[in-house]
């Protein structure tokens, strides 16, 4: 299986901590070498949302690409990031088949990244969203495009989104695991299908007073506090979770989580 990691901010965030950690797994703590990828949306072109995106993929393993290094020390700070280390289970080791992926819709980029493993899904895809790879999260991915371009005239609210977004998880789960991340540089939606483990999602939520945090996957430790205002919120979603010394949450199977502005919505 696969792993992701999310970040969802109220205000630009760098990522370089957890992302750091996070690319020891591809291929040195752990054995997800089959390829990586990252995206961060950026700009402030509106006001609930960021439209701008930078999207990074590399089929080498994270622990070991250059693309990998770079993005870990260079700080691009966004309120949004996808980032996922690939162990191929359907589809080859490829370029095209490195999550996460992109579409655009209603005039915004739409950003997905899967961990699991879905038998026999073979939906009927049409218009717009096909895939260009081999596997089945991007066929996924498109099936749920196409069914909120069907659903929605134009971008839902989040809560519109959400209730639209856990009908078709519930669909799609029915294949086998589907564990996703997805955001439109709004929100970040996160889903959970098992509770196995490397097969299911943890997050945590930092804000005032922050705290030191120390990485599971390198001996790398950050105070928080030296880094962060005191309005500063982040929530950090993971396939397992990246500190040692952090209050995780688990999710529960079947369940669908949204955070915006750096915490947990109720939704």
């Amino acid at each position: 299986m696969c792993q992701l990691l999310g970040m969802n901010c109220n205000t630009p965030t760098d990522v370089t901590f957890s992302f750091r950690g996070f690319a020891q797994r591809g291929g040195n703590t752990d054995h997800h070498a089959d390829g990586w990828g990252i995206a961060f949306f950026e700009g402030e072109a509106c006001e609930d949302c960021d439209r701008g995106l930078r999207h990074f993929v590399d089929h080498q393993p994270a622990s070991t690409s250059p693309v990998a290094e770079l993005i870990s020390r260079y700080p691009i700070k966004s309120r949004n990031v996808i980032s996922h280390i690939r162990k191929a289970t359907q589809g080859r080791v490829a370029l095209e088949n490195c999550h996460p992926f992109v579409r655009e819709l209603w005039g915004r980029y739409w950003v997905f990244a899967h961990n699991g493993d879905l038998a026999d899904f073979a939906p009927r895809l049409h218009g717009n969203f096909r895939p260009v790879g081999t596997t089945d999260s991007e066929r996924a991915f498109c099936w749920i495009m196409q069914e909120l371009a069907k659903s929605h005239a134009g971008v839902p609210s989040i809560e519109e989104l959400s209730i639209t977004l856990r009908e078709l998880a519930a669909k799609i789960a029915t294949h086998g695991t589907f564990n996703f991340l997805m955001s439109n540089g709004e929100a970040l939606w996160a889903h959970a299908s098992s509770r196995a483990e490397s097969q299911s999602l943890d997050y945590v939520e930092r804000e005032h007073p922050f705290a030191h945090a120390t990485l599971s996957d390198e001996d790398v430790s950050v105070n928080f506090a030296d880094h962060a205002g005191a309005s500063d919120k982040v929530a950090v979603v993971v396939t397992a979770p990246l500190t040692t010394n952090e209050r995780w949450t688990a999710f529960a199977p079947g369940e669908l989580k949204v955070f915006a502005g750096g915490a947990l919505l109720e939704v």
